[in-house]
């Protein structure tokens, strides 16, 4: 039955009521002016203007507009002025930055130490720190590995590091997310795998509870016994992983420390959440969700490490920086995304996207991302698809646990420069490698599978090469701060350059010159740094950087020789 719609409440006043209302203002306005009266503040009066029956009027207009002309010029001045000097103050707060740099260059290594700036925690130095941290700290490394791209995920510089080290550390694959693949594509990778690393397939929990949540349902179910306390779904892969490092920690005769390392979004928190029984770590859909390494006991014998994210080199092809680099997608530009996109759906089979997403034959990326949005109803004002937004949607899906795609593991199998067959066995030494293959066996059985027609095919980059050390992360930051300094002193030697020849030229002109001059060194820097930015291998030595100009200058040379001194650009 439809509900009645009410009534809104009138607007309308009784006349007495309104009547009233009007009285009221109309004190308070006389109020306020009389007051306004005794503190002495007067209303300012209009200028009447010239009357048309005054005798030279024309003269008194003109001098009228003369006046404000020369205020006009003033203020011009005063804001010439005022430009000059925040110049000279930028110039010499350079001057003193790049005197700080030499001074701290040539200090010992402890005062470096003391005028070290704590890292931003987003930042890449930090990430590397932390994982570094947690490298050195743990026993067993637990590489964790996303079963639709395992090769992708496994990074080399790690595995290397870990491997070549002198301690009795031990490194297990952990293929998680083994629920979006298909059952033969997995037992593929398992068997694969196994020959150079112990590997145990794992399915996490989702939607664990916080620990305060569970200690309230625990108190609440001693009260009720009949209150059900499933707080996550179902994990599989836990006990066979519990189990390995028990038995691990019984032959070391001590407590071990395990750390949880791979890139974004694979499922490293969730890994520990899932061993833990509770959310004990923080799990989101965005990357870079852990950003320092945090510490969870699982018993006495055992503590888990998790860790930031592994970064990965640009040097990358676009496939695994889209997949496997940390991304915000809401901050990062609208190309970068698209791009991502583009080298995503080109390793894919056409017809298996336009299956999945349930979408018409498409010729290109944008054509498929315009169809996808129409289809979602993601549009903008007059109808027109939001291709940004939906790209971005597309990358979550991907880099996330929606869309069901497998990749083949190769034919034949090559073992990297840093594994050798005794480096096998000595990672193979603790771990019974029987039992784990058993447990993966239950789990495979027990678990549920996409169909292959479901899935999508997807072709491999190969292996992804990460920054671990920190040092390679600071160098690419000091080179473009070396890039500015350079440049700064080419502007300087510029500025002395046109100051000699304005000698005969009047004040005024000087001023209006030095401000145009100003704003075309201020193109050139411009130019100069989207030139070394779009190729840096390609930049000139210093000897011919400041005698052969890139073209891209050359060209906003010709463009400035029409400038008008007159106006004000500013």
């Amino acid at each position: 039955m439809r509900r009645p719609k009410l009534r809104k409440a009138s607007k309308r006043l009784t006349c007495h009521k309104r009547y009233k209302i009007q009285k009221k203002i109309r004190e308070h306005h006389r109020k306020v002016r009389k007051e306004a009266k005794k503190r002495g503040h007067k209303k300012p009066k209009k200028d009447p203007g010239v009357p048309s029956a005054a005798p030279f009027k024309e003269e008194l207009l003109r001098e009228a507009e003369q006046r404000k002309q020369r205020l006009e010029e003033l203020k011009q001045k005063q804001k010439l002025n005022r430009q000059k000097e925040q110049e000279k103050r930028r110039k010499l707060e350079a001057k003193k930055k790049i005197e700080e740099k030499a001074e701290g260059k040539e200090s010992s290594g402890k005062s470096k130490a003391k005028t070290k700036k704590p890292l931003d925690k987003n930042s890449k130095e930090s990430f590397c720190r932390e994982l570094n941290k947690v490298i050195e700290a743990s026993d067993v490394l637990l590489e964790v590995l996303d079963a639709r791209d395992p090769m992708g995920c496994r990074c080399p510089q790690l595995e290397q590091a870990v491997t070549c080290s002198g301690g009795d550390k031990k490194l297990l694959l952990v293929l998680n997310k083994i629920d979006l693949v298909p059952k033969e594509n997995l037992e593929k990778w398992l068997n694969y795998l196994k020959k150079e690393f112990p590997t145990v397939a794992f399915k996490s929990a989702t939607l664990m509870k916080d620990k305060t949540m569970q200690q309230q349902q625990q108190k609440f179910a001693k009260r009720r016994a009949h209150v059900d306390l499933a707080i996550t779904t179902e994990r599989f892969g836990s006990k066979c992983l519990l189990k390995l490092l028990q038995e691990y920690g019984k032959t070391q005769n001590k407590p071990i420390q395990v750390g949880v390392v791979g890139f974004p979004n694979v499922g490293k928190s969730s890994i520990i959440n899932s061993l833990k029984g509770v959310r004990a770590c923080n799990v989101g859909l965005a990357r870079g969700v852990t950003k320092s390494m945090q510490i969870v006991h699982l018993d006495k014998q055992t503590k888990m490490l998790d860790s930031p994210s592994i970064i990965a080199t640009p040097s990358n092809s676009a496939l695994t920086l889209a997949l496997r680099s940390i991304i915000d997608t809401e901050k990062s530009g609208s190309a970068d995304v698209l791009e991502g996109v583009d080298a995503i759906l080109n390793h894919c089979s056409k017809q298996q996207v336009m299956m999945h997403y349930s979408i018409p034959d498409f010729r290109n990326t944008e054509e498929c991302l315009t169809l996808l949005a129409q289809k979602r109803g993601m549009l903008k004002k007059g109808g027109v698809p939001d291709v940004e937004n939906i790209a971005k949607l597309l990358l979550c899906d991907w880099t996330g646990a929606k869309v069901s795609y497998h990749s083949q593991p190769p034919g034949s199998q090559k073992l990297p420069p840093y594994l050798t067959e005794d480096k096998i066995a000595e990672m193979q030494e603790c771990f019974n490698l029987k039992n784990i293959e058993e447990e993966n066996k239950n789990t495979v059985q027990a678990l549920k599978f996409p169909s292959p027609a479901s899935s999508i095919i997807f072709q491999s980059a190969g292996m992804t090469n990460g920054i671990i050390e920190e040092n390679k992360v600071i160098e690419d930051a000091s080179e473009w701060e070396n890039m500015e300094t350079s440049m700064e002193g080419e502007e300087e030697e510029e500025e002395d350059f046109t100051e000699s020849d304005d000698t005969d030229d009047t004040e005024e002109e000087k001023n209006i010159k030095e401000e145009s001059k100003a704003q075309v060194t201020r193109k050139a820097k411009l130019g100069k740094q989207q030139t070394s930015s779009a190729n840096p291998e390609e930049q000139p030595a210093e000897g011919e950087h400041s005698n052969s100009l890139p073209p891209s200058l050359d060209k906003t040379a010709d463009e400035d020789d029409a400038y008008d001194f007159n106006t004000d650009y500013v």
